[in-house]
């Protein structure tokens, strides 16, 4: 028996990330605004801090049929949450300090406007990750930008690598691995193929970041929306 397969609607898309909002208490869903066309999704209104902004986003990208989402968001803080670039960049250093897997004496940070540079290189792509969400709900923050880079040393083989990723994409319950190829090239790996979610690309993205001496990621895989 075939198998069926069909186009999410814009306005089924729009009624998931409604309602992904609702279920996000960190956010209000009377704050954003949703448009959708072609799978594009615009969010919309204003907040009072970053993290509610990053929030909404990534809502949106869990939600099955999303392509792209355009985050024009404004930010409007309060005037007790104003703070200059002087103590945002003060707070951000005592936070890298403070987060047990960041190597604080490797990163830059750079503030300019409320906005959050941070430069720097880590040897483990959770490191990077965790540095951006050691700074992203500092008061006063409107937006952060990662350019942490991963210069992790070579420790298996271009071909093991490969293999585990490979098996990581099998053991996950949000990936179809048939769907995906995965190609190594020295310490970078290229991710190839069809998946239904913005979630199911990312998890593979993940999976390949987690293997040691993996330096870069290059996901071109594509978002195929299914029922």
């Amino acid at each position: 028996m075939g198998t069926t397969t069909a186009t999410r609607t814009d306005e089924e898309i729009q009624r998931d990330i409604l309602e992904e909002l609702r279920w996000d208490a960190r956010v209000q869903p009377n704050e954003i605004g949703v448009m959708v066309k072609d799978g594009v999704v615009t969010l919309t209104g204003w907040v009072d801090n970053y993290t509610k902004k990053w929030v909404a986003e990534r809502a949106a990208h869990r939600v099955r049929g999303v392509a792209a989402v355009a985050n024009q968001i404004e930010i409007r803080l309060s005037t007790t949450a104003e703070r200059t670039d002087t103590d945002i960049a003060a707070a951000a250093k005592q936070a890298l300090e403070h987060a047990e897997l960041v190597p604080e004496q490797k990163i830059e940070v750079t503030v300019s406007g409320g906005l959050v540079t941070l430069k720097g290189e880590v040897e483990w792509q959770y490191q990077r990750i965790e540095a951006e969400r050691a700074v992203r709900s500092l008061a006063g923050v409107r937006g952060v930008t990662n350019l942490i880079m991963v210069k992790a040393r070579p420790q298996l083989s271009p071909e093991e690598v490969k293999r585990r990723i490979e098996q990581g994409l099998i053991r996950s319950a949000e990936t179809d691995a048939k769907q995906i190829t995965v190609e190594v090239v020295g310490q970078k790996v290229v991710l190839e193929g069809t998946v239904r979610s913005w979630a199911e690309k990312a998890e593979a993205e993940r999976i390949a970041w987690t293997m040691p001496g993996v330096t870069s990621v290059e996901n071109r895989i594509v978002i195929v929306p299914m029922f």
